[in-house]
């Protein structure tokens, strides 16, 4: 059983970290357009860490009192050896020292991994899913792969996982469409959960284009659905309800239109080792040198502690204005979705 180190993780608020995301790769098989330009260059391997340093690196946040490990990326089962890794990190569920280990996924190869998931102690993943619409679908996506998809998230509810789908609320592209979906999802069994696009790296259009408010889609939802808040928090940023007609929980995760930071219980990790204290700005530890430079975890531990002191009270989103950069240059796909 690993030991866990005294020195919980808790930043200069009062939060205690006990939420990772790790990003397993920056490279995608799709490139949404509110996520990444359709030609994007991607990192060399040398600067990616190997799946050794990625088990030893969560491993050291286990050991430091994390209880939550999300495997993110880029897609995450685009990652060659993606399996051996869910194999060793699925130690610490055995031993009782990690809580729950998960995944965000596309979906896209979900049909091939499913089973392997649940097999090796993974109970729910997130899958993100813009439209049921196959040509909608595609235009976001720029990948006509909507039926690999849904066969994927019927393959992860046969092998017994629990899915949960992410939408992003896109006003022109899917606004029309997001009750149908949010019932196919509540009559599939599974919660659904709508995010505001955020301002993370340069693409290909304008984000004022596509930002829809979700207190705006909250208003027009209960015009004709019974929507119950919940008092479950989970330190994560969605906000969630049970919408009486459906039976169904639905999330909205906020970060332009209210800001969701005073419970923030997570940090995020590149696939590169560099740890972002906070999706919404740019200060960052390197992990990686601490890493490769000694066999002991006493540089890693403390270059974790050093950004820990970084973490800032909350993010600094601003609704868009057309014209205006990011406000984080880096894509999403690099930080881990």
């Amino acid at each position: 059983m690993p030991v866990v180190n005294s020195r919980s993780l808790t930043d200069p608020y009062g939060r205690a970290i006990d939420y990772v995301r790790v990003s397993v790769t920056d490279r995608c098989n799709l490139r949404c357009v509110y996520c990444m330009s359709e030609d994007m260059e991607f990192l060399p391997k040398a600067e990616v860490l190997t799946l050794e340093e990625l088990d030893r690196l969560c491993t050291a946040f286990v050991q430091r009192g994390v209880r939550h490990l999300r495997l993110t990326g880029g897609e995450p089962l685009m990652r060659r050896g993606m399996m051996d890794l869910v194999g060793r990190l699925s130690r610490h569920l055995q031993s009782g020292a990690l809580e729950e280990l998960t995944l965000t996924t596309n979906g896209v190869r979900l049909r091939e991994f499913a089973a392997g998931l649940a097999q090796a102690g993974m109970r729910r993943i997130n899958v993100s899913l813009d439209s049921l619409d196959r040509a909608t679908f595609a235009r976001i996506a720029r990948g006509d792969v909507l039926p690999q998809v849904l066969d994927g998230i019927s393959a992860a509810l046969d092998a017994g996982l629990r899915v949960k789908i992410n939408t992003v609320a896109l006003k022109h592209d899917n606004a029309a469409e997001l009750p149908a979906l949010i019932e196919w999802a509540h009559r599939g069994g599974m919660d659904m959960t709508l995010i505001e696009t955020m301002p993370l790296g340069a693409i290909d259009e304008d984000r004022i284009d596509q930002f829809l408010s979700l207190a705006s889609v909250r208003r027009q939802l209960s015009a004709y659905w019974t929507l119950t808040d919940l008092p479950e928090r989970s330190g994560g940023p969605a906000r969630y309800v049970r919408v009486a007609e459906t039976g169904g929980k639905l999330g909205f995760i906020t970060p332009l239109s209210h800001n969701f930071c005073e419970s923030c219980n997570r940090v995020r990790v590149t696939c590169t080792g560099m740890l972002y204290m906070c999706l919404g700005q740019d200060a960052a530890v390197d992990l990686r040198e601490p890493l490769r430079r000694s066999a002991d975890n006493l540089l890693l531990d403390a270059a974790i502690d050093r950004a820990l002191l970084l973490k800032p009270k909350a993010h600094d989103f601003l609704v868009p204005v057309r014209g205006l950069a990011p406000a984080v240059a880096r894509h999403m796909s690099v930080t881990g979705g």
